[in-house]
């Protein structure tokens, strides 16, 4: 954890080691320390913003505890885990409920997730997820993901789709670039912070840059400009 952020609550140190034991054996890019990044970033973000700091704590410590995408598409078992994980550390039920409503309307889906509830912990934790999917270590959990689900790094024949209904992008087996233009490349302009627009903006840059290399490298074109 954080050096320069300590834990104080005793609630979120038997949380911590309960997402750990929990994910213990997850794909690398949905496992402790995606965990981990996104807790420590909804902390940095929550400074300058009037939040239950205890709320975005929990709904990042938990917000990916069963990620649908490994329980064939079952989206209440993450909600539900959170929720049982809660109730038997007797927390106020006003606490779960706001946790559990983060943990269901966090994900992007494809952009079919928005509007439902908001919060100012949502916003908070949401941005924070988000980051996470940009800049190198989102390069790095999108390629990390591709590989674990057997899909092909670029296939110039089959364009990103970018008007997919949730379904089809639940289920889309496409290769891992579509996948920047389809999601990541769209999250900059779907911060809720302040703070999270100021990270995500460098994230985006480095992003792009990287996307021009790739194409420069996959053309066999390093010394002049790509159009893709």
């Amino acid at each position: 954890m954080s050096p320069d952020i300590p834990v104080q609550h005793p609630l979120i140190e038997e949380t911590i080691t309960f997402v750990k034991g929990q994910l213990a054996t997850a794909e690398g890019g949905h496992d402790w320390w995606h965990i981990h990044r996104v807790w420590t970033n909804a902390r940095l973000i929550a400074r300058e913003e009037q939040v239950d700091m205890l709320v975005v704590e929990l709904a990042a410590l938990l917000h990916d505890i069963a990620d649908s995408k490994f329980h064939d598409g079952d989206e209440e078992i993450g909600p539900r885990t959170a929720q049982n994980w809660l109730e038997s550390q007797d927390v106020d039920q006003h606490i779960i409920d706001h946790v559990v409503m983060i943990i269901r309307h966090i994900s992007f889906k494809g952009g079919h997730n928005e509007g439902a509830f908001h919060s100012p912990e949502l916003a908070v934790v949401q941005d924070a997820d988000r980051l996470d999917a940009l800049g190198a270590i989102g390069i790095a959990r999108a390629f990390n993901y591709g590989g674990h689900k057997g899909r092909g790094l670029y296939d110039p024949a089959i364009p990103p789709n970018l008007r997919m209904s949730k379904e089809e992008y639940k289920h889309s087996t496409a290769p891992t670039i579509n996948h920047f233009y389809e999601k990541l490349l769209l999250l900059k302009d779907r911060m809720n912070t302040r703070t999270g627009r100021r990270m995500a903006e460098e994230r985006h840059r480095f992003m792009e840059a990287y996307l021009e290399q790739f194409y420069r490298e996959w053309d066999g074109n390093e010394t002049g400009s790509v159009d893709h």
